[in-house]
């Protein structure tokens, strides 16, 4: 759960290696082996006070664990796309971790189930309970981190002055208008620029106005890279993939290389191939050799 506490967009891959999909009737579910579609990412909304998620597809349509048999006769049930008036406990699934994958809990206790085999189960969606040890591992999913959620702001701290009395004037020179010792006063709350006086404050501007900080080490072809390994950084201000392992070539002197990122979720590694994370935010990438 505490994966999902971090992750806002994700997207969930089978044990057939194919990702879990939203059909664009904005009604049913299934599976693909293209994950690059936006139909393959899942907006991720916490429960609160409860150990529950929520996962809304690109149509703004909850992933639901309905009533309904995905066939008479059989014990599976189908998943839908939904958007109910008001939100239920068909929309929330409990995360179980198991390993480096999970399963993903209805509140009647099935799984969200990846099936296989002939038409009409082939790359279908339900959820179930595996009753049988060849089936047990299609209820377990990896999950792709594909947009952090943004940090909470800081509270703003109150630094208005308070403006301290002088023992020396009397309580009438106190409540006189007139009185204007607090420099607050004078603060016009109707301009919102305010003017930089001091230019030590520009040269402590973050860098990522410019561009976002790259922190990279060089692993080998197995993705290991040495714990006597310094990790580098540079300022990198292009915004696609492409450039960034342009950048990558010159900084380390290799030619034919892979950019991966790690999985917080379970350490290992994967390409970064689709696009960089949005507001130009800081990554730390593995460089291995392709």
């Amino acid at each position: 759960m505490e994966f999902f506490q971090k992750a806002k967009v994700v997207r969930l891959r089978s044990h057939r290696d194919k990702y879990l999909l939203a059909d664009d009737d904005k009604e049913s579910v299934f599976q693909d082996r293209n994950g690059t579609y936006k139909n393959a990412k899942w907006t991720v909304e916490i429960v609160e006070d409860a150990n529950l998620i929520r996962l809304k597809s690109c149509h703004e349509k909850y992933l639901t664990a309905s009533n309904m048999p995905f066939l008479f006769g059989a014990t599976g049930k189908k998943v839908l796309q939904t958007l109910p008036t008001r939100l239920n406990s068909s929309l929330g699934w409990e995360p179980i971790r198991e390993g480096t994958q999970i399963r993903l809990k209805t509140c009647h206790g099935q799984y969200l189930r990846a099936n296989g085999g002939l038409p009409p189960w082939r790359n279908s969606i339900t959820h179930d309970i595996p009753h049988r040890t060849s089936t047990s591992n299609w209820v377990l999913w990896e999950v792709d981190l594909v947009e952090l959620r943004p940090n909470p702001p800081n509270p703003i701290e109150n630094t208005t002055p308070i403006a301290t009395p002088n023992p020396s004037m009397d309580s009438t020179e106190l409540d006189s208008p007139t009185y204007s010792d607090d420099v607050s006063f004078n603060i016009d709350l109707k301009s919102s620029k305010v003017p930089i006086e001091n230019e030590d404050l520009k040269e402590n501007e973050s860098p990522k106005k410019d561009g976002r900080v790259i922190f990279y080490n060089i692993g080998d072809e197995n993705g290991d890279v040495p714990s006597a390994n310094e990790e580098k950084f540079f300022t990198f201000k292009g915004s696609s993939v492409e450039d960034l392992k342009e950048k990558l070539k010159e900084e380390t002197g290799h030619d034919d290389i892979l950019v991966c990122c790690r999985n917080p979720l379970n350490a290992k590694l994967y390409p970064l191939r689709l696009q960089l994370p949005p507001n130009n935010t800081d990554i730390h990438v593995v460089v291995t050799p392709s």
